[in-house]
């Protein structure tokens, strides 16, 4: 098993595809886990971690659109998309510096 920081950086900023494409930023990380979590010091620990909080992060959001029509969901997708944004790149620093990512309100999917 090699220690690969770099990988374990892209596979966290990875999630930020959401952005960009609108669905990327679950497939890409769990296809990286997939493939390289027995090859990857901490790959499995993150990847899970990644996965859960982007499945997590899906369930708050379709919680939060019939929530729109009471306006409450407004401000709940707000929130949720800048726990998206923010979160993987602080987890990305953690991650090159060799530190255990953490992610709020993220549920145990998998584990």
């Amino acid at each position: 098993m090699r220690q690969d920081n770099q990988l374990l950086v892209i596979t966290h900023l990875a999630q930020l595809l959401t952005f960009l494409t609108g669905f990327g930023g679950l497939i890409v990380p769990l296809v990286i886990w997939a493939i390289q979590k027995e090859n990857v010091y901490k790959m499995d620990e993150q990847g899970k971690h990644i996965v859960n909080f982007q499945l997590s992060m899906l369930v708050y959001t379709i919680i939060c659109i019939p929530l729109v029509f009471i306006l409450v969901g407004i401000f709940g997708l707000i929130i949720l998309g800048i726990i998206s944004f923010i979160f993987p790149i602080i987890n990305a620093i953690k991650a090159s510096h060799g530190e255990k990512p953490t992610y709020p309100l993220s549920l145990n999917f998998i584990s």
